[in-house]
Parts: structure tokens; sequence; C-alpha cells
């Protein structure tokens, strides 16, 4: 199977070495409009200069393609779908981004589509909403279903506690957006960095709060089954305050190219992360016993074909090189995917799914 990945940055060339390693996957070609890009590890892999705001240069890498990964910024990836659609070229994306998965799935519904249109893919949302969705499905009726992620810093000194790992154009996005939930079964709208709660996790105390994107689609899945099920990001205490603090009480929210622009020129990039993984769901099982399953996971970073990659370039990598697997075996059908449609069982099947992801939890 022949795979492009649109993006030649950290996560995308992370994607690529997986991706090598991958009996399922021919060639793998790398898009960006950056010629001085560090393909350390690397061994099949080409790259192609492709300027993504250009729809003809885009149409001629696609063109020949069984799929389409895009690892650009969120704000690009409406018009990567679009032209994915137009040939008819399956697509996957990273994307946290709530707008952009409805105009996705707009895109998939259309009359005639054969490909497989799966937004939302990676960490989370991506790899949360797989096991959140597999442990609601597990129960009879479930009351609570609670996911949290934390892509953070193995030791920070500033004073947020964080150093950037990952798109900081994402992050301040989920930071600024609203997000869903459940509650009573209904789906109800959270408020960015509202719902603040203390967690302990092997000694170690975070503070959790609301971020959009995290549930991806499942409060329409799981709405009358699932009576409370929320997303929320993981961070050491203190964090979010300060963020409160520049973005509502500034007034910087509406500014996000700027706040992005303040932290990628000010807040350092660590290499040394950690990403906690958390789900909880309670509820009754098929003999009316009340349950409580859990995932938790810590997971840390790795040397893979000679590059070394951190903790969320691997994660979110595997999450998606595995439903990428599944698509490849004839799991995924056409149209739109939603993350909660996999099970876990298979997720955890793939080379890289398993191998992330698997183990004790």
């Amino acid at each position: 199977m022949k795979i492009g990945i649109i993006g030649a940055g950290k996560v995308g060339a992370t994607i690529a070495t997986l991706l090598e390693s991958c009996k399922f996957c021919r060639s793998v070609t790398l898009a960006d409009a950056r010629a001085n890009i560090d393909l350390t590890g690397l061994r099949k892999a080409k790259l192609a200069l492709v300027d993504v705001s250009q729809r003809r240069q885009l149409a001629d890498f696609i063109k020949d393609k069984a799929a389409i990964v895009s690892a650009a910024p969120y704000f690009l990836n409406k018009g990567i779908a679009e032209v994915c659609a137009q040939a008819d070229v399956s697509y996957f994306d990273l994307t946290e981004d709530v707008e952009t998965t409805r105009h996705v799935r707009n895109l998939a519904g259309r009359k005639g589509v054969k490909a497989t249109f799966m937004p939302q893919c990676g960490l989370a949302p991506g790899a949360i909403n797989i096991v959140g969705g597999s442990l609601a499905s597990s129960l009879q009726s479930v009351r609570h279903c609670e996911m949290r992620v934390g892509a953070l810093p193995l030791n920070a000194s500033n004073q947020m506690k964080y150093y950037l790992s990952w798109s900081t154009a994402g992050l301040i996005n989920e930071y600024c957006q609203v997000g869903e939930a459940l509650y009573a079964g209904q789906q109800v709208t959270t408020m960015p960095l509202d719902g603040v709660e203390r967690i302990t996790i092997d000694g170690t105390e975070y503070e959790a709060f609301n971020t959009s994107g995290g549930v991806a689609t499942m409060c329409e899945t799981f709405a009358g089954r699932v009576q409370e099920l929320n997303y929320k990001t993981m961070r050491y205490p203190g964090h979010r305050d300060l963020m409160k603090f520049l973005l509502q009480d500034l007034n910087l929210a509406p500014r996000q190219e700027l706040v992005t622009q303040i932290f990628e020129q000010e807040v350092p990039l660590t290499e040394s992360d950690v990403v906690v993984f958390y789900v909880s769901v309670v509820g009754t099982d098929d003999k009316g016993g009340l349950k409580q399953r859990s995932f938790i996971k810590k997971m840390h970073g790795d040397t893979v074909k000679g590059r070394k990659l951190n903790a969320i370039q691997l994660t979110t990598a595997a999450g998606v090189t595995a439903v990428l697997e599944l698509f490849a075996r004839g799991r995924l059908g056409p149209g739109f995917v939603k993350q909660e449609s996999v099970s876990l069982q298979d997720f955890l099947g793939t080379r890289w799914g398993g191998r992330v992801y698997g183990g004790e939890s």
C-alpha cells in the first residue's frame, strides 16, 4: 500500500518511521514545502516538495496513493480533505479541531464516496476514544466515562510548569475552543479551562480541566447510553490558572496566532516528556453488578531505527499507524469512520498499537 504523509515535521517523520517497519506499507512519501527536512532513521521514505495551498500540486501528490495522512497544522486539513474527496483517496488526520472534523464528515457523506475518511487519529483524540469507547461498550449501562490525557515535560522549572512537546497551534486552539460532554445522558457544551479537578497517579498530582476536541464523536455515539462522559487535559498543578489569566482575563483567546507566536518564541521545546493516559468507566454489567474498569498508563519516548522519539511523537504516531494497519486489513469501511468504532482488541492487535499502548493497564 502506498501512503502519503502531508507535513514532514516531527510527527509526520515519526509516522513515516513507524510505517517503514510495517509489512502492509509498500512505500511512504512525505510532502512538505520545506527542502531542509531531517529524515534521520528513514531508509525508504521519500520527500516531495509540495505547497498544500496549491491545489494542483496537492492533487498530483495524492492521486497515486492508497491513503493520505495529514500531519499538517489543523487549519490546513479542510483543503487537504477536499482534494482527497475529489480524488476518492482515503484520508486520515490528527486534528483536535471540531469544525475541521465536521467538514471532513460532510465530505465523507457525499453520494458515491468509496474512500475511508477518519479524522482525529493519534493520541487524544484517537487512542483515548478507542479505549474509552471499548470500556464503555463492555458494560450494560454506564454512569461515568472519564478520559484524561497529559503530554507533559518530565521536569519543568518555569512558573507554568510546562514546556512544548507538540503542535503549538493545536495546543492553543484546544485551550480556546468550547468542548462537548454528556451530562444526564444529554450532550452539553463545556467551557475551555473550566471543570478543574485533581488527580493523583503513581504518587504524582495533576490537575485536569476542560479542553476541546478530546471526546471526538463519542457524545453522539453514547448519548442516552452513558450518563456522564467527558474529556480533560492533565497538567501539573498551577498551569491552568496561568492559561486562564493569559487567554481569558487578558482576552487573548481571540488572538490565537499571537499567543502561538509568543509560545514558540519563549517557551522551550522539550524532548524529555511523558504521556499520562487515564480512562475510568463505572457502570453495571449484564448481571447487574456495579463495576469500575480502567486503563491507566504512563508512556515514555523510545529510539526507533536510530531516530530518538519523544513520548508525544511516539504515542501520536502509533495511534494513526495502528488504524492505517486496520485500514490495510480491510477492517475500516468506506465513508466517515469514528475512533470509537475500533475495538480495543483490534487496536492492540496491531504492531504499533500493541507495542506502545499494550501491556499492563
